[in-house]
């Protein structure tokens, strides 16, 4: 999914709009899924005609890709700006932690790709995971060799595994700020105030984290 899926004309066209039309097409596939939303809404809630929208995606396929596509881009400057940092590993953990909590707070772009899994077209589904994964586990796998190298993180640890461990802890965090089943599911685990704790949450996650990739003093 490197390619880009959107018509030279999206890209012509000012800024503020292809963002409008970006975030109204995330709202409208995030709640409907892919599908269930229709393009005609998109085209009234974005306030373009439905011509336009047909102007600048051939298909609705296309449109859906560009909102996933832009998505992972955001995350992975996101996710590089934290690995180039000169900050220690679990300094920079956390402040992938707190950014969590910042952008995941009624995200309809974190729902979407909570949704992503459950699409009923598969290679579609597959097509985007592979992509979004490969962001993160790249990013994340770096930072424990990163970590490694310095003598921070265990050598005994596999750098892939740990990321994979690491990415599905986030991963939960995320939509625990999201989406209202994964919401209570944290209420149950860690207290009806846990959504205003986020100094705790951040605390117990890099406590965690901490005991699982340092070496233990002997």
């Amino acid at each position: 999914m490197n390619q880009t899926h959107c018509k030279p004309t999206f890209l012509k066209i000012p800024a503020q709009k292809r963002e409008k039309i970006l975030a109204v097409a995330t709202r409208e596939f995030s709640e409907n899924g892919f599908e269930n939303t229709n393009i005609n809404l998109i085209a009234k809630r974005a306030g373009v005609s439905v011509g336009s929208i047909y102007k600048y995606f051939d298909t609705k396929r296309e449109l859906f890709l560009t909102v996933v596509q832009a998505g992972i881009r955001e995350l992975e400057r996101t996710l590089e700006g934290v690995y180039e940092s000169d900050k220690p590993i679990l300094s920079k953990l956390e402040s992938v932690i707190r950014s969590i909590q910042e952008t995941s707070r009624d995200s309809a772009l974190i729902r979407l790709y909570g949704g992503i899994a459950a699409q009923e077209n598969a290679s579609l589904a597959r097509e985007i995971a592979h992509e979004m994964e490969s962001v993160s586990a790249g990013i994340y796998t770096r930072l424990i060799r990163q970590g490694q190298e310095r003598g921070e993180i265990r050598a005994d640890i596999d750098a892939g595994m740990a990321a994979f461990a690491l990415d599905n802890i986030f991963m939960a965090l995320q939509f625990s700020y999201a989406c209202e089943y994964y919401e209570e599911r944290f209420r149950v685990y860690a207290g009806e105030d846990i959504l205003g704790r986020d100094d705790f949450v951040v605390d117990q996650i890099v406590r965690f984290v901490k005991s699982a990739l340092q070496k233990q003093e002997e």
